[in-house]
């Protein structure tokens, strides 16, 4: 509790160890609320002071807590191909608007082993014309993996742009069935 007497914001947060580098995820009551690629002592205490600033409360590794140790399972299935979807609470309060928007439909709406183009996810949103604030959207994805911003692509067959990297984006889709494996 804190001096008003209200339950203090708490944020746990521990990183796993998958087949595209360490992932650290964090969660608050609500959700995942993040989910950071490569994330090395460096990066992940980058990431913790972002949160800090945006959330406020405190911030406490804990691989054991409910919510961490149920989104390590289910990750570690989905690298195991054992997963095709993320059954998790998602707190969305680190995007709104479009953005928040966007994510969402990507969410539900474009399954495992498929892609979407940036226009076509824009159309489904209604706002035809809007794929360059897809890719905005894309890249300020909270959630990647759970959110899966990997399966949007150019509509010319291009890869795109990715966060985690083009090496991960592709990784990824090899995962799903939609690219090749890479050969090294």
């Amino acid at each position: 509790m804190d001096s008003l007497g209200q339950d203090e914001q708490r944020v746990v947060w521990a990183v796993v160890g998958t087949d595209i580098g360490p992932l650290m995820l964090a969660a608050t009551r609500n959700g995942l609320v993040n989910v950071v690629f490569h994330a090395s002592d460096a990066v992940r205490d980058r990431a913790l002071e972002r949160l800090a600033a945006r959330l406020g409360g405190r911030l406490v590794e804990d691989p054991d807590s409910p919510l961490p140790a149920e989104a390590i399972r289910q990750l570690r299935a989905y690298f195991a191909g054992e997963r095709h979807g993320f059954d998790l609470p998602l707190d969305w309060s680190l995007c709104s608007g479009f953005n928040r928007q966007v994510l969402r439909e990507l969410a539900s709406g474009v399954p495992y082993g498929s892609v979407v183009g940036y226009g076509d996810l824009a159309r489904r949103v209604g706002q035809p014309g809007g794929a360059q604030a897809v890719g905005m959207a894309m890249g300020s994805n909270p959630l990647p993996v759970v959110v899966p911003c990997h399966r949007v692509v150019e509509s010319d067959g291009g890869i795109g742009g990715f966060g985690g990297g083009l090496e991960t984006k592709r990784k990824l889709l090899a995962l799903e069935g939609v690219l090749p494996e890479p050969l090294f």
